[in-house]
C-alpha cells in the first residue's frame, strides 16, 4: 500500500517515489526469504513428532519443523479428513494409513539420530503447538530427508512448495520426488506394499539423495539473525538472489577405511524414561519399539531398575542394548 503522504506530491515526482518505494519493498521481501542454515541440529523426542514434522534443538533454541513438498500419514485421528485423503492416495484403509504413519515416524527418528542440517525461510507451517512450526528442508548425512521418505514409500509428494536452496525452479526437485514415488510404488514398499506385507521393506537400490552445501563465501546477515532470533553460532544465512548452495550429484565424501570399519556411533537420547512410570505413548518414542515388549513391560512392573529390561519377554540382547540408554 502506498503511503498517503505521497498523494500530496506532484504527479511526476510522485511516480518516481512510488517506483523507489516498490523497489525497496521488493528488496525487503527478498531479504525475508533468504535461506537460513542451521547446522548440528538434534531431534528432540516428543510424542507429537511424526514422519514429516518434529521438534528440533538448534543451539539453545527449540523449533518445530515441517518438511516441504512431502506428506507422511498421520499417526493419530486428530485430523480424520486428512487421514482419509492420505489413505485414498495410498489406496489403503485409514487404520493402515496410521500404521504407515507410525513407521514413517520411526524412520525419521532413526535418520535424525545423528546431527543434521536444516534449511528454513521461517515460513509458518501453522502447527497446533505453542512453539512456532516452520517449513524446512532437512538434510541427514545421506541427503534430503523428504526424498528418503518418499523413496521408501513412507510419504507422498504433497504439501507446501518452495524452490529448494540453490535451485532456480521447483520443477527439477518435484520431478525427482515423483520419480522416487513411482519407484517405491512399483517396488511395493512402505505404504504402497502394506497390503502384501511389505510395510517395513526398504529400497534395495543405492539411491543418491540431494545434498545442499552452503559455500564458504556465504555472508552473514546480522539483521536476519536479530529478526529471526536464530542461534548465531549455528546459523548461516544464504542469499536467495545469488544462490551459494551447490547441489551434489554424488555422496558428500567417500568415507575412509577407518571410518567404514569403525563401530556406529550411538546417539545420546534427549529424554530418559522411568521404567516404572513410562506410558505406552512414551515407549513408542524409543527406537526398535514394538507392541509386544511394550505391553509386556507395562503389564509386569514394577521393576527394581531398568536393567530388568533383560527379563522382559520380547527383549533380546540386541534390543536391550538399543533401548537401555532411553531409561534412567
Amino acid at each position: 500500500m502506498i503511503p498517503s503522504s505521497l498523494l500530496s506530491i506532484p504527479l511526476v515526482r510522485r511516480a518516481t517515489l512510488v517506483v523507489v518505494f516498490l523497489c525497496v519493498t521488493i528488496v525487503n521481501l527478498s531479504a525475508r526469504s533468504d535461506w537460513i542454515v542451521l547446522e548440528n541440529c538434534r531431534l528432540i523426542l516428543n510424542p507429537a513428532n511424526d514422519g514429516d514434522s518434529f521438534h528440533v534443538s538448534a543451539g539453545n533454541e527449540e523449533y518445530i519443523f515441517r518438511l516441504y513438498l512431502v506428506d507422511s500419514p498421520e499417526t493419530e485421528g486428530m485430523d480424520p479428513g486428512r487421514l482419509v485423503q492420505q489413505a485414498k492416495y495410498f489406496e489403503i484403509t485409514v487404520p493402515q494409513a496410521i500404521e504407515v504413519g507410525e513407521v514413517a515416524k520411526a524412520f525419521t527418528r532413526d535418520k535424525l539420530a545423528e546431527p543434521f542440517t536444516v534449511f528454513t525461510r521461517r515460513s509458518d507451517a501453522m502447527g497446533r503447538s505453542k512453539i512456532e512450526r516452520l517449513y524446512a528442508f532437512v538434510q541427514t548425512k545421506e541427503g534430503d530427508l523428504g526424498e528418503q521418505l518418499v523413496r521408501n514409500g513412507l510419504a507422498r509428494v504433497h504439501g507446501a512448495k518452495a524452490i529448494p536452496p540453490g535451485f532456480s525452479a521447483l520443477q527439477p526437485e518435484h520431478q525427482r520426488l515423483q520419480q522416487f514415488e513411482d519407484e517405491a510404488k512399483q517396488e511395493k514398499i512402505g505404504g504402497w506394499g502394506i497390503g502384501v506385507g511389505r510395510l517395513n521393506a526398504r529400497s534395495q537400490i543405492s539411491n543418491v539423495f540431494t545434498v545442499f552445501k552452503p559455500s564458504t563465501s556465504a555472508t552473514r546477515g546480522d539483521n536476519a539473525l536479530a529478526r529471526d532470533k536464530l542461534p548465531t553460532l549455528s546459523t548461516t544465512p544464504v542469499s536467495s538472489g545469488t544462490p551459494s548452495i551447490a547441489i551434489s550429484a554424488t555422496p558428500t565424501r567417500a568415507a575412509s577405511v577407518a571410518e567404514r570399519n569403525a563401530p556406529p556411533s550411538k546417539a545420546i537420547p534427549a529424554v530418559k524414561f522411568d521404567i516404572n512410570t513410562a506410558t505406552e505413548k512414551e515407549l513408542k518414542m524409543i527406537p526398535a519399539s514394538g507392541p509386544l515388549w511394550q505391553l509386556e513391560l507395562l503389564r509386569r512392573g514394577p521393576f527394581s531398575s531398568a536393567d530388568d529390561l533383560k527379563k522382559v519377554n520380547g527383549i533380546g540382547d540386541k534390543k536391550y542394548e538399543t533401548i537401555r540408554p532411553y531409561f534412567k
